[in-house]
């Protein structure tokens, strides 16, 4: 885990939720080293906790912190004047921690040092979905490639999905006034705008020959015994001729935490019956099924038993455990399945 801070001087901007030092504290010592120093999140393994308080309750949180979820362990002994601090934390202005520089596309400043509203407004309501730089979180799509983003002019098509959420429920509506809307347009143009310039031929500004520095038969190795991959994946069956079909930056996130991939679940409904089917979505409330027909199915968590079988838990699970040269090196052999 990361240690902890000695003293705190996050600078914020005026109006700002100040930041709590001793929930800094906390923060640092606990939950940084899988969401990040800055809530940033970590591609698309860990989710980024900027706006969390606008999605959960405190309540929420506090039983996420105490149990645990999916990958996340417990964290029961944060409790008391710790788990309040580290609560205030969470619901401060999403800037940099102590001593920790923003960068990239996740920094809030313009280039003459004024802070950016527009990024602001983004980071602290829209990040939790789709990432601190729009570029996609656990539950929200990447909106610097998505259609409607790159064809909307001056704000038509985007405030409509702000305004009036999505109607499959996955997006809620935001009231922002009009404003607002128009500085977060920006930003999500700008963002679009970095991305094209940085992401030539869709590979996110990592050259090919950048990700190729490891050595192809430690990776092997790796694939074979420690990293577990053979357990789930064949470099002759489900991953032979993967380095054709994607390449870069893209097939390393792939390799790492793989996105869009069908996870099974098995629903035990109140009467005993058992449904099994493909997950369609999920959330803190409600689960959502196709059976084998095709059928959608949905219900309350709560009043159902459900066993999800995720095939990307394990990446999950693998990814605090990686060195860079484990990374480097298994890229260097998947980069060979041609």
């Amino acid at each position: 885990m990361y240690a902890a801070s000695s003293s705190s001087t996050t600078t914020q901007s005026p109006g700002a939720t100040p930041v709590d030092p001793a929930g800094e504290k906390v923060y640092l010592a606990n939950c940084a080293m899988c969401h990040g120093k800055q809530r940033e999140g970590l591609l698309h393994a860990f989710p980024t906790l900027v706006g969390v308080k606008k999605q959960l309750s405190d309540d929420q949180i506090t039983d996420r912190i105490h149990h645990g979820k999916g990958n996340m362990p417990a964290f029961p002994k944060i409790e008391g004047a710790d788990l309040k601090a580290l609560l205030s934390f969470l619901g401060s202005d999403p800037l940099p921690l102590t001593g920790v520089p923003a960068t990239g596309a996740q920094s809030q400043i313009h280039s003459d040092g004024t802070p950016d509203p527009g990024a602001q407004l983004f980071q602290g309501n829209c990040a939790f979905c789709h990432g601190r730089d729009a570029g996609g979180g656990e539950s929200g799509p990447d909106l610097t490639r998505s259609r409607l983003v790159r064809s909307d002019k001056n704000g038509e098509k985007i405030n409509d999905v702000v305004k009036n959420g999505r109607r499959d429920g996955k997006m809620p509506a935001f009231n922002f006034s009009e404003a607002d809307l128009a500085l977060i347009d920006g930003f999500l143009h700008g963002q679009v705008k970095k991305a094209m310039s940085a992401k030539p031929g869709g590979r996110k500004g990592v050259d090919v020959e950048d990700l190729q520095t490891g050595n192809v038969a430690a990776g092997k190795a790796y694939f074979n015994g420690a990293g577990g991959c053979a357990k789930c994946h064949s470099p002759t069956g489900d991953l032979a001729g993967i380095a054709t079909r994607y390449e870069g930056l893209e097939l390393e996130m792939r390799m790492l935490y793989p996105r869009d991939v069908v996870s099974k679940v098995m629903v035990t409904l109140p009467s005993g019956e058992k449904l099994a089917g493909t997950v369609a979505y999920q959330d803190e409330f409600v689960l959502g099924m196709r059976d084998a027909k095709g059928s959608y199915h949905s219900w309350p968590v709560g009043e159902i038993k459900f066993a999800v079988d995720s095939p990307v838990d394990a990446h999950a699970e693998q990814f605090p455990k990686y060195t860079d040269d484990d990374v480097h090196n298994l890229m260097a052999y998947i980069q060979t399945l041609k």
